[in-house]
């Protein structure tokens, strides 16, 4: 069994002074756009199991269902909200068609826009949702092109000073996107796609992160499921799975990461974990990454994610998993 008595890893978010459990829980799912629907009270046990198991940072967003994750978000937190760090973003509107067309949601345009006004009008519709009075870390979701970043940046730094959001974050990011951002205010953490299968950023972000005490907020760490270990050959997608015409998903690629996790497997037994916690844990064990993101859709799989967040891994299972994944994962393709 894995150890319970170790305490979960926190860290903190940039240079806020605001300190999270370095595994959080991200709530796509929990929203049921691209994932087959949701169940509320399924959803609301997930988030309750995730907080009585240690995590302390819970991430959302108002595009995750049109509102419907975030309104499940603050369902599980009454009598819950002073024990959580709460995250949640803007950028991706439907109210108007400002900014850069994204996509559509059925008939509904989604556009990507960060000018002031966006912001201001987004901010108040998310603490209504998540009923709260404030929101601790404030995240850009995708980045407009139509806007400069100075202009969203101050209406950010400007929101931090009212007392609405007490950190700054950008998700989806470029170099020179970052480099903007620190240049026209405090910036705390970026949120970047970052596992096994997708390491770009190590060269493109991590180093321009650590210059400007960025924290690293990873999302997908277990690669929408392809590295829970429990992601066979055989899994077939159906319906509006995201993953059913994704390539990184192929059969082949299966295959590979079935190599790849029988080589975890020891490192598992050592440690009376499962492969997913073994993945999570090498996650946050990389230079530079602060926080990983992982989803749940119910009590059982929120208990387990949590549970990573206590792990230790030696330098020589850290090699040994990394020389794994550079053995069957380089040439995923995907």
């Amino acid at each position: 069994m894995l150890e319970t008595n170790v305490d979960q890893i926190t860290r903190e978010i940039g240079k806020s002074g605001i300190r999270a459990s370095a595994v959080g829980l991200g709530t796509w799912a929990i929203g049921g756009w691209m994932w087959g629907g949701t169940d509320e009270s399924r959803s609301i046990r997930a988030v309750q199991a995730s907080i009585d198991a240690g995590i302390t940072l819970i991430d959302t967003a108002p595009m995750y269902g049109s509102g419907v994750a975030e309104e499940i978000v603050g369902k599980a937190l009454k009598g819950r909200r002073d024990k959580v760090v709460l995250a949640t973003k803007c950028g991706l509107v439907w109210h108007t068609r400002k900014g850069n067309h994204f996509f559509d949601t059925g008939d509904t345009p989604v556009h990507r826009y960060l000018g002031r006004d966006a912001i201001i009008y987004e901010v108040e519709q998310s603490l209504k949702r998540l009923g709260t009075d404030v929101i601790d870390h404030y995240i850009t979701h995708w980045q407009d092109p139509t806007t400069p970043i100075d202009e969203t940046m101050e209406a950010l730094e400007s929101l931090r000073a009212a007392g609405k959001i007490r950190s700054i974050g950008a998700s989806n990011t470029a170099p020179e996107d970052i480099r903007a951002y620190v240049a026209a205010g405090q910036l705390d953490a970026v949120q970047e796609e970052y596992s096994m299968v997708k390491r770009d950023i190590e060269q493109s972000h991590l180093p321009l992160c650590r210059d400007h005490g960025v924290s690293v907020l990873s999302y997908s760490s277990l690669a929408l499921g392809l590295l829970s270990g429990k992601m066979g050959p055989d899994r077939v997608f159906e319906g509006d799975d995201l993953r059913r015409n994704n390539p990184r998903f192929s059969q082949v690629n299966r295959e590979k990461v079935a190599r790849l996790m029988a080589q975890i497997d020891p490192v598992a037994e050592t440690h009376g974990a499962t492969r997913a916690q073994i993945v999570i844990a090498w996650t946050l064990h990389q230079p530079g990454i602060t926080f990983s993101l992982c989803g749940a859709r119910d009590e059982r799989q929120a208990a387990e994610n949590a549970a990573a967040g206590r792990i230790r891994l030696s330098q020589d299972e850290l090699a040994c998993i990394s020389g794994a994944v550079d053995t069957h994962l380089t040439n995923l393709d995907g």
